[in-house]
């Protein structure tokens, strides 16, 4: 475990399994991501980020929604951006790197097609774009 902190009520629900879907939007995932990178190492928290949102998928109906490359890609990108810059919290974070409260900020690096395949919703694909 890396930095305990006061986890905000939906990562709480996130990891209790007990969230609505519903009301899991882009931002409600930044902050998921954001407080299990706080709480775990890059690996752990990835784990936990990928499966808990497989699973949410899941149980509203759509498994076919998981997309392992943004789920993964997302986490990588907060994780960086966590580690070249230091931030008061999460608000601060957003404040910082406002980018990451758009879904289609992966863009810069793979093309919409790759991006959502078949495979990479199964496996984590490598960007494509310089």
């Amino acid at each position: 475990m890396k930095n305990p902190h006061q986890m905000s009520q939906v990562t709480q629900a996130f990891e209790a399994h007990t969230i609505d879907n519903t009301m899991f939007r882009h931002a409600e995932h930044v902050q998921v991501a954001y407080d299990l990178l706080r709480k775990h190492d890059y690996m752990d928290a990835a784990m936990i980020y990928a499966k808990g949102i497989q699973a949410l998928a899941a149980k509203a109906g759509a498994p076919q929604k998981f997309n392992l490359t943004i789920t993964y890609a997302f986490m990588s990108l907060i994780a960086e951006r966590m580690a070249i810059a230091s931030h008061q919290g999460f608000e601060d974070f957003v404040s910082q790197n406002p980018d990451l409260m758009s879904k289609t900020v992966l863009e810069r690096w793979y093309a919409n097609d790759r991006l959502h395949s078949d495979t990479a919703r199964s496996i984590f694909l490598l960007p494509d774009a310089a």
